[in-house]
């Protein structure tokens, strides 16, 4: 036999054991497994590299380990999960919402009562205040970025962090390998002769910072927490172009969350639980306590939220099915902001459901992209989405910002984008809040944005050249795995 039939039995034995790891291990849907046979059988060699590199996911043993380290709710103190349940606290508010409430309850996210929420528009507004309460800073500082960039920006945050490491203050870093890429290791280890500690969320394979066996699967979350009492999160990330300094993305529009409050406790228990993962730390929650992480909750505002995670770690993807679950329960509004338009099947019936029921819809992305080939997918869905009645914006600049608002008194605002990745691939936060106050200054924004956006009709979609057309529909066929 020729050496070229045991390299037909290669390729065809390879392609079988990546079919049987995605359905059998991975448990992957139909729709992913289709797109990465499809790409493995286009590209035969280099398809399967391709995979090894993008598409292999996690492995039982890394499933296993961030279990493992979590912080689990029987050990969450007494003292604030009563507080949260107390017949006190004032609910009239949240009267229509138990359903998503009980939802969110049950996929692990607590119910936090009397948050301050502050709403950020502006990069450079966020920045400063970060800085302001991170000099303020008396005990600890946890800090978790997919992208921290050793640019202008990086460097102010960083110059801040190694000045109250200096000064005692317990300062925690972690880091995702592939959004920092670009940084050198050399600018975290800075902080760590300062004094504080630093993480890389899934490095790379033998430190090789150009090798990593899980680049796929990223840590996108943006979490700061200040004293165990001031919260952030959302989608500003520390480098200079989300400070609306990059021309080729300008006007950048993003949307970020200073939280006061209880809800401050979940974030740090987020952060907590990525720290003794990628640190492979066993702290109680009792220490970490004692060690200030964990302040007894107080009432600053009136804001009910509760804090929601997902991560490809993990069978059920809560946050898409938050997301799910609030559509088809809107009444009357559904308003989407998202850089990404990448919903799946389950998402877009949802949204088309709403449309045939009266509800409106009103979906804005933005007009300059950042990646092309998900850019391309997103007009394809946008068409789609538009034939079905909804309202389209393209924002003039680049739109960031990852919202999502329900009737008059929910909004959610975090690090998700409206896509299959943020859903399925990412390690993903998003804060649900319960109140017609943000949710109506919220809009209000919304209604601004409109203002530096072009409206997209059918006839929007109709005149895109037939090439913009083709490459839509060709990549459209990747979309469970862009």
């Amino acid at each position: 036999m020729s050496a070229w039939f045991w390299v037909f039995i290669a390729y065809i034995s390879l392609n079988f054991l990546i079919m049987v790891s995605m359905i059998f291990v991975e448990r992957r849907k139909l729709t992913s497994v289709i797109s990465w046979l499809t790409v493995v059988s286009l590209l035969p060699g280099l398809g399967f590299i391709i995979y090894l590199v993008f598409g292999s996911g996690l492995s039982i043993r890394v499933r296993r380990l961030i279990s493992k380290y979590k912080i689990y709710e029987p050990e969450v103190d007494k003292e604030f999960k009563e507080y949260l349940t107390s017949e006190k606290a004032d609910k009239t508010s949240l009267a229509g919402d138990e359903g998503i409430i009980k939802f969110c309850s049950n996929s692990g996210s607590v119910l936090c009562p009397k948050n301050d929420v502050r709403i950020f528009t502006n990069g450079k507004e966020k920045l400063e205040m970060l800085l302001a309460d991170i000099e303020n800073a008396k005990e600890t500082i946890n800090i978790e970025y997919y992208i921290f960039a050793d640019d202008k920006t990086g460097k102010l945050v960083m110059n801040a962090l190694i000045k109250k490491a200096k000064e005692g203050v317990r300062v925690r870093l972690i880091y995702d390998s592939i959004g920092s890429l670009k940084a050198p290791r050399r600018f975290f280890w800075k902080l760590k002769k300062a004094g504080g500690e630093i993480a890389e969320f899934f490095p790379p394979f033998m430190g090789i910072r150009m090798i990593n066996l899980k680049m796929n699967y990223r840590n996108h979350k943006k979490i700061v927490v200040i004293d165990g009492k001031i919260g952030y999160t959302g989608g500003i990330n520390i480098r200079d172009d989300h400070m609306g300094e990059e021309k080729k993305l300008s006007p950048w529009r993003d949307t970020h969350l200073r939280i006061v409050g209880a809800g401050v406790y979940s974030l740090q228990n987020i952060f907590l639980n990525d720290w003794r993962y990628v640190k492979k730390e066993k702290s109680t929650f009792s220490e970490y306590v004692e060690q200030g992480f964990f302040q007894t909750p107080e009432s600053f505002g009136d804001v009910w939220l509760q804090v929601l995670t997902s991560g490809p770690n993990e069978q059920i993807k809560t946050i898409k099915e938050a997301y799910l679950k609030l559509i088809l329960e809107a009444k009357k509004e559904i308003i989407i902001q998202t850089p990404y338009f990448v919903p799946d099947d389950t998402l877009m019936e949802a949204l088309r459901i709403a449309l045939q029921s009266g509800v409106k819809v009103k979906i804005m992305v933005p007009k300059k992209a950042d990646h092309i080939t998900v850019y391309w997918v997103t007009l394809s869905y946008l068409k789609d989405i538009a034939n079905f009645g909804a309202d389209v914006f393209i924002y003039n600049g680049f739109l960031h910002s990852k919202a999502l608002i329900i009737d008059e008194n929910k909004l959610s605002v975090g690090t998700c984008n409206f896509d299959n990745r943020s859903f399925n691939l990412n390690f993903e936060d998003t804060v649900l809040m319960y109140s017609e106050k943000v949710a109506k200054e919220y809009k209000e924004y919304f209604s601004q944005d409109i203002k530096n956006s072009t409206y997209a009709d059918i006839v929007y979609f109709k005149k895109k050249r037939w090439l913009t057309k083709f490459l839509q529909s060709i990549f459209r066929l990747f979309s469970p795995i862009l």
